[in-house]
């Protein structure tokens, strides 16, 4: 007798403050979603404990999907080993080091379970199921507090040789810069990540003569409040000092994508994140920039799109770790 039951695959995704689960189908839908805080300061027991919380609670309140789940994808912060399954030393998971996640979790729920950085398995997701569905060479750059970018090369996740690759939030377009995180001057993510954006923002409302702003209207008066979002929120209104920070942003990503383009050339460049959403009306700038800076003249014909999926990026990654190619 054939099975006609719905077939999920379990999408986690784990960050600095929490663990988001999901129950994705084959076709990328997400049926059901659950977050949870995640433990991040203690023993990597107590980390592991959060993420099975999580992913028991969700298969508690949806009881008949229990045996329909095919397998676990998990996507967290690198650096991490996705062909081991450890997690090696990422600075916002400090309860994890040389953390062996997927093994750990798969001797629990005995299926199988594979683990992927936070970047390229949203990069993964575009390319089956949104933004880049039918494009074979696909970059993804999702802007948020950082910069994450993930490579896909029909149909598979570009990871390098030891899975550390695609970090293009630290590509340096200033070597004069100011220093990143990870201790590189001018990478693209210390400058036009979201925390970026609003500290240019403040630092021109500082000046004596600025002009009145939306900005700090949004900000209850507190400099030290402003964030990306009442930036892209004062852009909006035609605010004056919000405009020239996005253009200053969008001549940083200009310059940042066009390596990009004479690195990679890919078939489509999608931009996902908190960020995204506030830059969408700039895409054809950003577009109509690159062919200042690139060498490849054909740099036009690459489209700039905004990523399908927005918050739940994490879950409908983490899930297509699992799933075939369509």
């Amino acid at each position: 007798m054939t099975d006609h039951s719905p077939a999920f695959v379990m999408g986690v995704d784990i960050g600095g403050t929490k663990v988001a689960a999901g129950l994705v189908d084959r076709t990328g839908k997400i049926h059901a979603q659950i977050r949870a805080p995640m433990v991040t300061t203690d023993e990597a027991g107590d980390g592991l404990s959060a993420v099975l919380s999580a992913i028991d609670s969700l298969l508690a309140q949806h009881a008949e999907a229990r045996t329909q789940v095919r397998g676990i994808g998990i996507c967290a912060p690198g650096p991490l080993d996705p062909a081991a399954g450890i997690v090696l030393n990422p600075p916002n998971l400090a309860c994890w080091r040389n953390f062996p996640l997927a093994p750990e979790v798969e001797a629990v729920y005995h299926v199988p379970v594979k683990l992927e950085n936070d970047a390229n398995a949203a990069a993964l997701a575009e390319a089956y199921w949104g933004a880049g569905h039918g494009f074979r060479y696909v970059f993804y750059a999702g802007i948020g507090t950082g910069i994450g970018t993930g490579i896909v090369c029909h149909g598979h996740i570009y990871n390098g040789r030891t899975g550390a690759a695609a970090e293009g939030g630290h590509v340096s377009i200033d070597y004069r810069g100011p220093r990143c995180s990870c201790g590189k001057p001018g990478c693209i993510e210390v400058l036009a990540a979201g925390p970026a954006i609003a500290a240019r923002a403040r630092a021109k409302l500082s000046s004596a003569s600025a002009p009145r702003s939306r900005i700090l209207e949004f900000a209850n008066g507190d400099g030290e409040r402003i964030t990306s979002e009442m930036v892209g929120e004062a852009y909006g209104a035609g605010d004056a000092i919000a405009t020239q920070t996005l253009q200053e942003t969008v001549a940083l990503l200009s310059l940042w994508l066009s390596n990009i383009v004479d690195l990679l050339e890919p078939d489509v460049i999608i931009i996902g994140g908190g960020v995204a959403a506030m830059l969408r009306p700039l895409f054809g700038e950003i577009s109509n920039r690159l062919a200042d800076y690139c060498i490849n003249s054909r740099c036009g014909e690459i489209p700039l799109l905004q990523a399908h999926y927005g918050a739940d990026s994490g879950i409908a990654g983490a899930a297509a770790l699992c799933w075939p190619r369509p």
